[in-house]
């Protein structure tokens, strides 16, 4: 055998190591993507179920907020109407039960009237809209001392 055929046979055995290696190599990438197309399958065949469940609460969650859209719009007319009752019954007996508090007012004041023993107090200062009160004087430290 020369030299020549010895690097032939070299040669002819590396390819056949590196074309084993790349036969191995495929074989496995094939595996892989027989499980991933399974992977895939499976995924798609649950996805499909779980997305029209949700589609369906979507639906319902919308059908509950129109549900609570309705119940709130009737409950501001109910506070409208109770605002609108409110100021009804405030504008029709409030001034007259003041009236008759401030009539109850006078007539004890009458009645318990003053005792003779006692002395009559002396009026309340009157407040005069628009005139202005003059300030209170200060009270100066002369002739005091420490």
């Amino acid at each position: 055998m020369s030299g020549g055929e010895v690097a032939g046979i070299l040669v002819a055995v590396f390819w056949a190591i590196l074309v084993s290696f790349l036969a191995v190599a495929l074989a496995r990438l094939a595996q892989t993507l027989k499980a991933t197309t399974k992977l895939v399958a499976d995924v798609t065949d649950q996805a499909v179920p779980l997305l029209a469940d949700a589609s369906a609460a979507v639906r319902s969650a919308q059908t509950q907020i129109d549900r609570v859209d309705a119940i709130a719009s009737d409950v501001q007319e109910v506070t409208s109407n109770a605002s609108a009752l409110s100021t009804t019954v405030a504008s029709t007996f409030g001034g007259p039960l003041v009236k008759v508090a401030a009539f109850g007012y006078g007539v004890r004041r009458a009645i318990g009237g003053r005792k003779e023993n006692v002395p009559a107090k002396e009026p309340r200062r009157t407040v005069i809209v628009g005139r202005t009160v003059p300030a209170a004087r200060k009270r100066s430290n002369r002739g005091k001392k420490d």
